[in-house]
């Protein structure tokens, strides 16, 4: 039910505006998170956002770079990523908080969405 969508190759310094659709209404009053694992290495915590889009959290590696938002009529959120590094190759995943709070602890999300890749050439 969680569609992660917009990745692509793109050239260092470039921008990509990712999405995560939630076609069954998931996350309606739950926060949501982003995370990333590049090959060989593990899962990390990108971005969350809480239910009503007052509050994000950031990983400090993309502090200032990526902006998450949510557009709750629509149930989507979204991941807008600036100034983009090769070390930002990855696939990115959306997911679902137990609660309504941003958080970047992996165990406390309770759905997952398929990824979307995103690679960065230099």
């Amino acid at each position: 039910q969680l569609q992660a969508s917009g990745g692509g190759l793109v050239q260092a310094g470039d921008s990509l505006s990712l999405s995560c659709a939630d076609s069954r209404r998931t996350f309606s009053n739950n926060g949501v998170g982003w995370f990333r694992q590049a090959p060989g290495k593990e899962r990390e915590f990108v971005a969350a956002i809480d239910w009503k889009g007052s509050s994000t959290s950031y990983a400090d590696s993309v502090k200032g770079r990526f902006t998450i938002s949510r557009d709750v009529a629509k149930n989507m959120v979204y991941l807008k990523m600036n100034s983009l590094k090769p070390e930002d190759t990855a696939v990115y995943r959306c997911a679902v908080h137990r609660s309504s709070v941003a958080s970047s602890d992996p165990i406390a999300y309770r759905y997952w969405g398929q990824g979307t890749l995103v690679t960065v050439s230099s």
